[in-house]
């Protein structure tokens, strides 16, 4: 079955980057929506799957950035009609408030190669059942967090934040075969975008380094550290897409 997936930009160095090669592997149609250059956001009838990427704003910039609220209309519609709506970092934590679920800073700042581990909802969860059971080194590049979704599973946690990940599902959803997931971590970078986030966000490391040394890394260690990971982060979110595209 070919799917039509519809993403959500927020900035110009977040980009699908992985999602994108799995996309044409397999044949599925993309488009994509860029508010913050004014680019007018899809019918609901034009998609089968949203994803919603990062950026660097809050859920609550409406005021900085007034496309939001437009989007947030549309997450919410997607998700009342259905549809698998998949949010990553910035586009979890809209899910999560589209939810009614409380998004703030979290306290603390992750950016860098860092360990999740699922959670024992998690670990039972049959999309996530090509993930370890142990600990596991994802990329993160956050500073707020969110609350559990009323009737969403958290999936995965850290030692800095314990909400690292949800899935949330409603009796039309498991009808039809379709999710909502959202994740903090960003399994999707590849080598050339994570060189991107690093030099488009290196004012956040360099103040991060001062005030959470134990959770943010340089840009140096970040690159470093990249061919040590991104190919096996890569096969995990193939696995869980392939997962989602195969449950409808």
């Amino acid at each position: 079955m070919t799917l039509r997936i519809h993403a959500l930009f927020h900035t110009d160095y977040e980009d699908l980057s992985f999602i994108k090669h799995w996309a044409n592997n397999h044949h599925h149609r993309m488009s994509v929506s860029r508010s913050y250059d004014n680019d007018s956001l899809p019918a609901q009838d034009s998609f089968d799957w949203l994803i919603v990427m990062g950026g660097p704003m809050s859920v609550h910039d409406e005021e900085k950035h007034p496309w939001l609220s437009a989007e947030k209309h549309l997450i919410r519609q997607a998700i009342d009609t259905g549809k698998t709506v998949i949010g990553i970092c910035l586009g979890a934590q809209l899910l999560a408030h589209c939810l009614g679920a409380s998004v703030q800073p979290s306290g603390v700042k992750e950016i860098g190669w860092l360990p999740i581990r699922l959670t024992p909802e998690g670990q039972a969860h049959p999309l996530l059942q090509d993930l370890p059971k142990q600990d596991f080194t994802v990329f993160h590049f956050h500073g707020d967090g969110f609350d559990c979704p009323e009737g969403a599973s958290i999936i995965a946690t850290s030692e800095a934040w314990a909400n690292q990940g949800f899935i949330y599902q409603t009796p039309l959803h498991k009808q039809l075969g379709t999710w909502v997931v959202g994740w903090q971590c960003h399994f999707e970078v590849t080598k050339d975008s994570l060189v991107k986030m690093v030099a488009n966000g290196n004012d956040a490391i360099q103040s991060g380094l001062k005030e959470y040394p134990k959770t943010v890394q340089s840009a140096a260690e970040i690159i470093a550290l990249s061919d040590k990971y991104i190919e096996e982060n890569n096969a995990r979110l193939a696995a869980i897409l392939n997962r989602i595209a195969n449950s409808g």
